[in-house]
C-alpha cells in the first residue's frame, strides 16, 4: 500500500513538475527567436487578432500561449508601433499590446522645400496618410486654430532636427509639438537677436530659407545674409533665384532667364519687394543662425563664382555686379549649361 502511494505521489509530483515546467515554458520563457535585435510590430486600423498573431510568428515570436491569455484577460486591439525585444516572454509582449506601451520612433525633420515632400516624409515615417497631412498643412481654417497664419509660414515652425515621437501621431499633435519646439528653439538670446534686428522669428526663417539655398557653405551664410537685409532695409527687391525656381515649382532649373522673372506669384521676389509670405525650404539652424549673426558690410550685389566654388562674388556697385555677373555667364556657356 505504501508502495502504491509512493508511486501515485510520485506520478502527481511528476505531473505538477510537468505543468510548472510547461506554464512557465509558454508563459514565462523567453519566446523571441532569433538575433538579438530590437524588432517592431506596427498595428494599423482594421487589423485583427489573426493579423498580429500572423505577423508576431513572422518576427520570429513563439505565439503559444497568446490566445489564451486573450480569452482570460480580454484584448481590445489598439493600434500603434510595438517594440519585441530579446529575452521578452509572451506575458509580456501580451502586455505591452494589450496596455498600448508603444515604443516611440526617433523622427528626423528633413529641410524639404514643399508641404507635399514634407507630407511624403512623414508618411513614410508615421502612420498618418499623406492626403491627410497635406489638407492639414494647407487648410488655413485648421492652421488658425494653431495661430499660423497664413498657411505659408507652418514650414517656418519646423525646424530639420530629430524628434522622439509616436507611430500613431496625428497631424494637429505634431503640428503641436513642432510648435513647442519652435517655442524653445528662440525662447532667449534668438528672440532678443531678432528683436534688435527688427524682425519677427518667422521673417529671420524665412530669410534663412533663402540664404540655404543660395549656399551650402555655412560660412559664407552670414556674408549672404548681410547682403539681403541691406536691400531690405533700403526697400531694394531682394531678386533671389531660389524664390522664383519655388514660385515656378522647378527645382530643376540651373539657370534663370528674363522669361522665368514674370511669373505672378508673391514668391517672385523680382517683382515683388521686401520677404516672400513663407519660406521657400524647412530653413536650417545655420542658416537662421546666419541671418542673427549676418556680416555687416555694404554690399548690395552677388553672383555665383565662376570657378563654381558654391561661393560669391560681393559688390557694392551694380557696375561691379555685371562685371561678376558677365564672368559667371562665360563659365556657365563654356560647360554648356543650359
Amino acid at each position: 500500500m505504501t508502495k502504491r502511494k509512493n508511486i501515485i505521489l510520485i506520478t502527481l509530483a511528476a505531473c505538477l513538475i510537468g505543468s510548472f515546467l510547461t506554464v512557465y515554458h509558454v508563459f514565462f520563457s523567453s519566446c523571441v527567436r532569433g538575433d538579438d535585435s530590437e524588432r517592431y510590430l506596427y498595428i494599423r486600423p482594421g487589423q485583427d487578432i489573426d493579423y498580429i498573431r500572423q505577423s508576431l510568428s513572422e518576427m520570429g515570436v513563439r505565439t503559444t500561449g497568446f490566445g489564451l491569455l486573450q480569452r482570460v484577460l480580454g484584448y481590445d486591439i489598439r493600434q500603434g508601433r510595438y517594440a519585441i525585444r530579446k529575452g521578452d516572454n509572451i506575458l509580456t509582449v501580451f502586455r505591452r499590446l494589450r496596455n498600448g506601451q508603444q515604443e516611440p520612433l526617433k523622427l528626423t525633420i528633413p529641410s524639404v522645400r514643399t508641404v507635399d515632400r514634407l507630407a511624403g516624409y512623414l508618411s513614410h515615417h508615421l502612420m498618418i496618410d499623406s492626403l491627410n497631412i497635406v489638407d492639414a498643412f494647407t487648410d488655413s481654417t485648421n492652421l488658425v486654430r494653431f495661430g499660423i497664419t497664413p498657411p505659408d509660414l507652418l514650414m517656418a515652425v519646423f525646424r530639420p532636427d530629430t524628434y522622439e515621437v509616436y507611430w500613431t501621431i496625428s497631424t494637429d499633435d505634431l503640428i503641436k509639438r513642432m510648435q513647442n519646439e519652435n517655442i524653445k528653439f528662440w525662447d532667449g538670446e534668438r528672440e532678443e537677436k531678432a528683436d534688435e534686428m527688427g524682425m519677427k522669428p518667422e521673417e529671420v526663417v524665412i530669410l534663412a530659407s533663402i540664404i540655404d539655398e543660395e549656399t551650402a557653405n555655412d560660412a559664407e551664410k552670414p556674408m549672404v545674409a548681410g547682403m539681403y537685409i541691406n536691400r531690405l532695409r533700403q526697400g531694394m527687391p531682394l531678386q533671389a533665384d531660389p524664390t522664383v525656381k519655388f514660385a515656378l515649382g522647378d527645382f530643376s532649373l540651373r539657370r534663370i532667364y528674363q522669361k522665368h522673372l514674370s511669373i505672378d506669384s508673391p514668391y517672385n521676389t523680382y517683382r515683388n519687394t521686401g520677404l516672400p509670405p513663407g519660406p521657400i525650404r524647412i530653413a536650417s539652424v545655420a542658416g537662421i543662425d546666419a541671418v542673427l549673426n549676418y556680416v555687416h558690410h555694404d554690399y548690395l550685389y552677388m553672383c555665383a563664382k565662376e570657378d563654381f566654388s558654391g561661393t560669391h562674388n560681393f559688390a557694392r556697385t551694380y557696375a561691379e555686379h555685371l562685371q561678376n555677373a558677365r564672368r559667371y555667364t562665360q563659365a556657365l556657356n563654356q560647360r554648356n549649361v543650359r
